[in-house]
């Protein structure tokens, strides 16, 4: 959610800032447009592709000749096609490519085999010049061929989230080289150009946003996945965003544990709302912070029908809208009231601001059982830094948690550190040691909290010598402004606190299950029991396995 143009007002100092490059600079991945510089970049128009559809690999490179590997990245990484000895091709590249795209042509094609199982498919490129080589990557998504089975389960791929944090070619949903002095976020993002290293593939042990153990009393605030990206020349939104943080890890243990998937993405479902029929149960993973309305609707009308959808993400927050065959992408954020086109408008309520903004006035809790704006923030950085790292569990009881071990008052997946690095939440209300949910935020009083964290919106300071904030306050007096009409000391107060969520709703004809943190896949990456139990029950009853 973090906006660093605003992060920036938390630095006290010149000096200070010059220590903390890998956290306020926007430093971004995009071409050196230098012939003597080897370099390998690709994409492709579409984000997923069926079975007998022709892939066109869109490759800019100052290399004599490169080789692509391609691989589906399931529950092993199964090498499906090879190619060797292409011709390199270097192609010029657009100042405003982040925005308007790269409009390389393409390099190389092939049709999918129609033997190519529904998954991710990671290309590796590798560009040689004489005796020097580099790799980048790339990835697709296969979807099921229309002619074949359903698998019971369709896991959604975030993939609006993932073109926000895409920082390739110098701006995202953030950071940027747009606007009058040529430092803002840009509102508008293409599709059309190549993922920022680090979201398709990922060496092993590349730090989470969410630290594997809390800091230090009295040490220096870390944002190791940050400071790792600067010192090895990847995306400081890897962490945040990408098929290598979060859907691959859910995607490997789902398969391993022996269940059949199908794979599409967000922008699929924006484009065709009847893609969720017939399966038994939707899945979600991650970090899903951007929606169209069309997928939204979408979900909620398969749940009323009777579909059932696990989310095991955080941070549902902001509307977006989706122009040119989904090839572009808007959202205006926090400057959506005063600069999206919209406002004001017969299609006022398609401004790309967040969901529970008055403007907006759709809550998602409506959709998924909580809402992104209750969260947000948790071990991240001084945000709730010394957390527990797990949710507190108060109806031990529940299906759910059959077979988990858990009782009153334990935390789960702590150990695992699932909780973070951003939550949504509830307004609720402590009875009788129990959670309910009030309902003041929009949110349906039927929805059942199984457990429960804290979240904020603000980073603590605790003034020690030479730390520079991250995050800071200016999300809470954001969120006064935009969900309290104004910014006084009491709406910063309330704005500033937050929690994280894991509920049971059942909603129409359907259910839903929603452990809204963004960390969740951590539980089942580091095969911690009591999560992977909870997956299972889950996905069992939802699917009609059980």
């Amino acid at each position: 959610m973090s906006d660093e143009t605003n992060a920036k007002e938390s630095c006290p100092s010149p000096r200070s800032r010059a220590r903390a490059r890998h956290i306020l600079d926007n430093y971004y991945i995009g071409p050196a447009r230098d012939a003597s510089i080897l370099e390998i970049w690709a994409y492709t128009e579409r984000f997923s592709y069926e079975p007998g559809e022709t892939v066109g690999l869109r490759v800019s490179t100052t290399a004599e000749t490169w080789d692509m590997e391609i691989s589906r990245d399931g529950g092993k990484l199964q090498s499906v096609l090879t190619v060797q000895n292409l011709p390199g091709v270097f192609h010029e590249t657009p100042e405003d490519c982040s925005v308007k795209g790269c409009d390389w042509p393409t390099a190389y094609s092939f049709e999918i085999p129609l033997d190519w199982k529904p998954g991710g498919y990671l290309f590796k490129l590798t560009g040689r010049k004489g005796a020097a080589e580099v790799q980048e990557h790339h990835l697709i998504l296969v979807r099921r061929a229309q002619a074949t089975k359903q698998a019971p389960i369709l896991l959604l791929c975030a993939t609006g989230t993932w073109v926000a944090y895409n920082c390739w070619g110098g701006s995202n949903a953030y950071e940027g080289i747009t606007g009058a002095d040529g430092k803002q976020f840009s509102p508008i993002l293409s599709s059309q150009r190549p993922w920022s290293r680090g979201f398709c593939w990922l060496p092993t042990g590349a730090p989470r946003a969410l630290p594997e153990a809390p800091p230090r009393v009295g040490d220096m605030v870390r944002y190791p996945y940050m400071e790792w990206a600067y010192a090895y020349g990847y995306s400081k939104k890897y962490a945040s965003a990408g098929w290598a943080s979060y859907e691959r890890h859910f995607a490997k243990w789902a398969e391993t544990q022996g269940y059949t998937l199908d794979y599409a993405t967000l922008h699929d479902l924006h484009d065709d709302p009847e893609l969720l029929d017939g399966y038994e149960c939707v899945v979600c993973v991650g970090h899903d912070e951007y929606w169209s309305r069309e997928m939204r609707l979408a979900i909620d009308t398969y749940v009323e029908n009777g579909g059932h959808v696990a989310r095991f993400a955080g941070n549902f927050l902001w509307q977006i809208r989706l122009e040119e065959y989904g090839r572009t992408q808007i959202c205006y954020k926090y400057i959506a009231t005063e600069t999206d086109p919209v406002r004001d408008t017969n299609d006022s309520h398609l401004l790309t601001g967040a969901w529970e903004q008055p403007e907006v006035n759709w809550p998602g809790a409506q959709t998924f059982g909580a809402n992104g704006s209750k969260g947000v923030y948790a071990g991240l950085g001084n945000c709730v830094g010394r957390g527990s790292g797990g949710f507190t569990i108060y109806r031990p009881g529940h299906w759910a948690l059959n077979g988990a071990h858990l009782g009153y008052g334990d935390v789960l997946g702590a150990s695992s550190r699932i909780y973070g690095y951003e939550v949504d939440g509830l307004d609720h209300v402590i009875r009788d040691g129990l959670p309910f949910a009030t309902g003041k935020d929009g949110a349906s009083t039927n929805i059942e909290i199984i457990g429960l964290g804290l979240g904020t919106n603000a980073e603590t300071d605790h003034g020690v010598t030479g730390e520079t904030l991250y995050i800071g306050k200016s999300d809470a007096e954001w969120k006064a402004r935009a969900m309290y009409g104004s910014l006084t000391p009491e709406t910063y107060d309330t704005a500033l606190r937050g929690n994280g969520v894991m509920v049971h709703w059942q909603r129409g004809k359907g259910e839903i299950f929603n452990a809204a943190t963004c960390e969740w896949v951590m539980g089942l990456a580091r095969k911690d029991f009591q999560v992977e139990m909870i997956t299972r029950n889950v996905l069992d009853r939802f699917s009609g396995r059980s």
